[in-house]
């Protein structure tokens, strides 16, 4: 696949952020070279930035608001490539790790579907699994160790994930006794988020419990049905949205297996054939549609502080495009991309 056209265009886009993804992830430039350290501090100082953190400032919520909490704020950066160490975000990170290593995650109970509560008090556990919305943990976990940010805190996250984890490597919020499948959607961002600690820290149970979950996509071929391999496990999930969130598909999926150095399993082939398949005749990738209200109006829930391109079938989204190309590059199936309208400089 001749990509060539599309990389050079987001290699002349105004994002920085856009031009620091496709030297790093899709070119293999390495982060320590010159102009990805000089990309990095123009991502810092970026309009994009400035307005996510402008506009979490002062927000009359808590950490988790969707999509406009210091929780979302810190993942969004993280992906940016905003640098490490950065001292304006140790507030956002204080109030983030203390939401979610508060004395309730350190709690559990046997939960027999008593009053919703006790849920809200502690950790439910039900037929010897965790009840746990893992994915805010996994999230957390991601954002801290990406940005630079750990004071040690991030040890404990990693190690509440590792004691909630499920027989088949991920994680479910499901009260329901006979929920016994972990959900891909609280698994996604604890896989990611477990991987990068383990990979930072050198911690192999760390890095093998990132493994097992990845486990629970490639059983499913990222986004099949395992009980019928030729049907997707949702219709929402071919779709093609950014950014995921917490929300698990086929971009989201496969960008996850990608970072985690699985999106070469021979069980990702038919979910990259299809991303493939979803590149427009005139290229690029487009946003099939969107988790976020638009900036206006704030106050609103799932709004975010900063818009990210486009929502049509028929037009490229840049991010899309991105973490399209960042994928396809991982697994070896890009021609025509190395190089290809790279400035010298």
């Amino acid at each position: 696949m001749d990509v060539s056209g599309e990389v050079a265009e987001l290699l002349r886009s105004d994002e920085p952020s856009l031009r620091w993804k496709v030297r790093t992830q899709v070119l293999g430039e390495g982060g320590d070279s010159r102009v990805v350290r000089r990309l990095r501090e123009e991502v810092r100082r970026s309009p994009r930035v400035q307005r996510l953190l402008d506009g979490v400032q002062g927000l009359p919520v808590g950490a988790y608001a969707k999509w406009r909490g210091a929780h979302w704020v810190l993942l969004s950066l993280a992906d940016l490539g905003h640098p490490e160490g950065d001292e304006r975000l140790l507030p956002l990170r204080d109030q983030v790790l203390g939401t979610w290593l508060a004395t309730r995650y350190l709690r559990e109970y046997e939960d027999t579907g008593g009053p919703a509560d006790r849920y809200r008090a502690a950790v439910p556990v039900s037929r010897g699994r965790h009840r746990r919305c893992a994915s805010q943990h996994g999230g957390a976990l991601l954002a801290v160790v990406r940005l630079g940010l750990d004071d040690g805190r991030a040890a404990r996250l990693a190690e509440l994930l590792q004691h909630w984890q499920w027989p088949d490597g991920g994680w479910n919020c499901d009260r329901r006794p006979e929920a016994r499948s972990s959900s891909v959607h609280e698994t996604l961002l604890p896989m990611r988020g477990l991987h990068a600690y383990g990979s930072q820290a050198g911690d192999q149970p760390t890095a093998e419990a990132a493994r097992r979950a990845a486990e629970v996509f490639l059983t499913r071929r990222v986004v099949y049905r395992r009980s019928d391999p030729a049907r997707l496990g949702s219709p929402g999930w071919a779709e093609l949205r950014y950014p995921a969130y917490w929300h698990h598909g086929l971009l989201a999926g496969l960008a996850g297996l990608a970072e985690t150095g699985h999106v070469r399993d021979d069980r990702c082939t038919d979910a990259l054939d299809l991303l493939a398949g979803k590149r427009l005749v005139g290229g690029g990738w487009p946003a099939e549609g969107r988790w976020y209200r638009t900036p206006a109006g704030t106050a609103r829930s799932n709004a975010d502080l900063v818009e990210w391109g486009s929502a049509s079938r028929h037009r490229p989204n840049q991010w899309v495009t991105a973490a399209a190309l960042a994928v396809l590059s991982a697994a070896g199936r890009l021609d025509g991309a190395n190089g290809a309208g790279r400035p010298s400089r």
